[in-house]
């Protein structure tokens, strides 16, 4: 009874707040239910993107993209899936970005295309995307609006608030969006840190204060949801950085970092500082961030310290450190080229002091270990291990932000099903009943108001996926032709026949690619072609013209007779030409 008590008190207090900041006429909606629609970021790490729909307003948080899985042959993105925004785009008010990781706004350039609203986000986060739009000419055709902690934007019949957080870069933000419905908390990527590098600690206050109010709902992070206890803070990075400095005085320092991490990037600086070493930052984006940390005053370092990789060749190796790229074992970062003697401003040396300051993403672990027996392999010395923590909050800091805000439903978000059934049960843990605890998959459709929620639709969420300059054009069918290819090779089958007669004039010849070398099997091809050569007399003794048929009947003879000879079923192509 008190809890229910205390539930109604809660609920008037946040429709109270929500008459105080919304129009009349929008309080007026109540028969409505907000939509909380997620088109990526679940079941899987990246590509977080919500859509929050209410009456005739959408709001998007963040615009992620994710890397492809080892099955996606040649594709080098993957985008989020927006039709459902296409088809509404005259409700879409505008994106919210809570902070500039890859995995939240690597997409937006692909997406303004198609749906130019505003883009809404902090400082630094709005500074790597003007990075990005940069790349993509698309500055001059994109609203952006920087916005502070505390401060509250508008779009529709929302209000959304940014509020302090910490994570493994600076300016991260959660975010409190005030709807009609009830209000609704985002974490984004977050940790509890007391001690950052840059700025202050989270503004737990401010959580305590909204979950007094009333919370809807709860969209928390679970990346680290299966670590029990606190994430590290930043800081004890630092001091690892000076203990291996101080181990390395003679050694020339390369350290591999996430160019994002900012504040990694800050520790690795001030350690160099410390014991009188120059500066050189290598790779793509490590540049373009770092130089734009720098211009916003998130990177401080003295003058005459960074130095151009040009260079490199004033100064003895005791002298140096490099900040790289690479920590992935990506095989065109700078670090990989290095560790490939392709690099063409560097060259490992033995005595070499290479620092991964970084855990490797689930599925790149094999890249990670190509990368340090490499640089092993040419002398240099290894540190992988204890010079990294991570940006997200493990068991007790999610438990905490649950304890603070107090939501009647819980909504567990970015990771793969076995974080987000974890994450689950955490809430209950917590005391959330199972039934206010939704577990959602990306395009799932939940409705949402004070008197209840449920899954009430879906819309297409699958990602679209970017090869080169194209996007969206390699679909399933291409990509399974492309591994039919990668496993088993392509057989291609040439042939002249007389126009209208269709007797053979040329061939059957017989290119092979990825399956045999022909040379070597001589027997092997022979045989092939008499098989084709049955096969087109065959269609030929029936009087049948259509190329179509006799193609199929070449590519089942051809199939059937390597298989039994070879246990193998290479792509098989016929080309038929006509003289």
């Amino acid at each position: 009874m008190l809890r229910e008590r205390r539930s109604r008190i809660a609920n008037r207090e946040i429709r109270k707040e929500i008459k105080e900041v919304m129009a009349p006429e929008v309080v007026q909606q109540k028969s409505q239910s907000l939509k909380i629609i997620p088109l990526g970021g679940l079941e899987q790490i990246g590509m977080n993107i919500t859509a929050y729909m209410y009456g005739d307003s959408i709001i998007v948080v963040d615009c992620g993209l994710a890397f492809p899985a080892d099955e996606m042959l040649g594709i080098d993105l993957v985008i989020p899936d927006v039709t459902f925004l296409k088809n509404n785009i005259e409700k879409v008010k505008g994106f919210v970005i809570t902070h500039g990781h890859e995995d939240h706004i690597g997409a937006l350039p692909y997406i303004l295309k198609d749906i130019n609203v505003p883009v809404y986000s902090t400082k630094l986060t709005n500074g790597i995307i003007e990075n990005k739009l940069k790349e993509h000419n698309m500055l001059k055709t994109t609203k952006r609006k920087v916005v502070k902690y505390g401060q509250s934007i508008n779009l529709g019949c929302f209000r959304i608030e940014f509020i302090r957080i910490n994570h493994s870069i600076a300016d991260a933000a959660a975010l409190a969006i005030f709807t009609p419905a009830g209000l609704v908390i985002q974490t984004g990527d977050f940790k509890v840190d007391y001690t950052p590098v840059f700025g202050n600690t989270i503004d737990l206050q401010r959580f305590a204060e909204l979950g007094k109010k009333g919370v809807m709902a709860l969209l928390c992070d679970s990346t680290n949801v299966e670590r029990p206890g606190y994430t590290m803070s930043e800081r004890t990075v630092g001091k690892t950085f000076d203990t291996i400095f101080a181990d390395n005085l003679n050694s020339r320092i390369i350290v591999a970092t996430f160019a994002s991490n900012v504040d990694r990037v800050q520790q690795i600086i001030n350690s160099a500082v410390k014991y009188h070493r120059k500066v050189v930052i290598e790779g793509r984006s490590m540049v373009n961030i770092v130089t734009t940390a720098k211009e916003l005053g998130y990177i401080t370092m003295p003058d005459n310290v960074l130095i151009d990789i040009e260079n490199i060749k004033n100064y003895t190796d005791e002298q140096l450190v490099l900040i790289t790229t690479g920590s992935q074992g990506e095989s065109m970062a700078a670090l990989s080229r290095m560790a490939a003697s392709i690099h063409k401003k560097v060259t490992i040396k033995p005595g070499d002091t290479v620092i991964f300051s970084s855990n490797p993403i689930p599925g790149n672990e094999k890249q990670v270990s190509k990368v340090i027996n490499e640089l092993s392999m040419q002398g240099a010395k290894v540190i992988f291990q204890d010079v990294h923590v991570s940006g997200h909050a493990c068991q007790e800091e999610i438990k905490l932000i649950y304890a603070l805000t107090r939501p009647k439903y819980a909504v567990p978000v970015h990771g793969e099903y076995r974080h987000l059934i974890r994450h689950a049960q955490l809430a209950q843990e917590m005391g959330l009943p199972k039934e206010h605890i939704f577990l959602l998959s990306s395009g799932d459709v939940l409705s949402m108001s004070m008197d209840g929620a449920e899954v009430v639709d879906r819309v297409p969420a699958q990602g679209i996926l970017v090869d080169g300059l194209g996007v969206g054009d390699v679909g399933n069918i291409v990509l399974r032709d492309r591994q039919h290819l990668s496993e088993n090779g392509l057989i291609i089958v040439v042939l002249t026949l007389e126009r209208y007669s269709n007797q053979l004039l040329a061939g059957p010849d017989i290119v092979s690619r990825g399956f045999v070398y022909v040379r070597e099997s001589e027997n092997l091809m022979d045989e092939a072609r008499e098989v084709v050569c049955d096969a087109l007399e065959k269609c030929l003794s029936r009087n049948s013209s259509d190329w179509g048929r006799i193609k199929n009947e070449i590519k089942d003879s051809l199939s059937d007779y390597l298989w039994k000879k070879m246990k193998r079923s290479p792509m098989i192509l016929p080309i038929i030409m006509e003289v």
